[in-house]
């Protein structure tokens, strides 16, 4: 046999394969990463400390998600600059489905308009999968405020303009803009109080008198509401809430765009694989489900929620991002 002609042969067939393997390695592995998806612990990124409401809602889902799932879920709490510190870390994650993101309307709705130096861009850097908990925002006042319903502040502030006074937790908190929108849908000049601290501090000084009134989620106000500390002026959702039916809604009483809520939702990295982004959308579906976890946050004035989609996700996520970014810029609202 002609050596030079075996030779070439050889090194032939050994292109070939090395050909085959590089096409091999280069390949994706759909198939088997996503199909036995999740074989190893999974990390929620929870941007603010142990023992608020993201870090309720995410203590409250982990356990049944990791039954569903059959993998632990670990909750990580990366506080700091305003949630922004724990969204960057998780939009930078890996996108394999095994580091996902607690984001709520302050992250994701509102921090891209408030924060200029932002580098995350929610919708651009996550892929949505799934809103987990909803609560109402509620208009509180002092018990001694004279108004006792919207149309009656309304009067009120209008026979005063620029002497009542309302309180917020913060100049970008949701709780400032909800009332920022409905006074100039209503047409009111009102003077703002921020507080630092949360909402704690702003509904302390509701109840003492030294400011007239404020939006709070209803989880912060309803025991004040119940127990005659404060009195509630109405409710932001489009209809009436169990834990205060005789509470009317904002809408009811001629304001429709004063709908809105603090809310928490799942997302995960951008480029995270549709199969994953499908398993985690039904594993989260079926744990809100869950009657412990749906009565522990009613219990808290809370809403257990799924989206119908992540696409029912995105599109929610990018009407509020719209709706706050309106008013950040109306007011000339800057970070804190």
């Amino acid at each position: 046999m002609n050596t030079s002609v075996t030779r070439r042969a050889v090194n032939s067939l050994a292109v070939c394969a090395a050909a085959a393997l590089a096409v091999g390695l280069a390949t994706p592995r759909p198939a088997s990463a996503q199909s036995d998806y999740p074989n190893q612990p999974i990390t929620l990124i929870v941007p603010f400390a142990p023992g608020g409401a993201s870090d309720f809602a995410a203590r409250l889902l982990q356990p049944r998600l990791s039954e569903i799932l059959g993998q632990q879920i670990v909750i990580e709490n990366r506080d700091g600059a305003a949630g922004n510190v724990g969204m960057d870390f998780a939009a930078r994650a890996k996108p394999d489905g095994y580091t996902l993101f607690l984001g709520n309307v302050g992250t994701v709705s509102i921090n891209p308009s408030l924060f200029s130096s932002l580098r995350v861009k929610p919708l651009q850097d996550f892929i949505p999968i799934s809103i987990v908990a909803d609560t109402p925002g509620l208009l509180i006042a002092n018990p001694q405020f004279p108004p006792n319903n919207v149309k009656e502040l309304v009067e009120y502030v209008k026979a005063r303009p620029g002497q009542v006074n309302f309180a917020s937790p913060g100049t970008g908190s949701v709780n400032r803009l909800e009332m920022e929108a409905f006074r100039r849908e209503a047409g009111l000049d009102m003077i703002h109080v921020p507080y630092k601290g949360g909402a704690g501090p702003a509904t302390a000084d509701v109840m003492g008198g030294h400011v007239s009134l404020m939006f709070v989620t209803i989880s912060s106000g309803i025991n004040h509401v119940k127990g005659g500390r404060l009195k509630a002026l109405g409710v932001s959702t489009k209809e009436r809430v169990s834990q205060l039916p005789d509470v009317a809604t904002m809408t009811e009483q001629g304001f429709p765009k004063s709908v809105s809520s603090s809310w928490q939702g799942i997302l995960a990295p951008a480029g995270t694989p549709q199969p994953i982004i499908d398993k985690l959308h039904a594993a989260i579906v079926e744990a809100m489900k869950d009657p412990t976890i749906k009565a522990r946050m009613a219990d808290a004035g809370v809403s257990a929620v799924s989206s119908p989609s992540p696409a029912d996700f995105k599109a929610y996520i990018q009407a509020d991002a719209d709706k706050w970014s309106a008013v950040i810029k109306d007011i000339g609202a800057k970070a804190d």
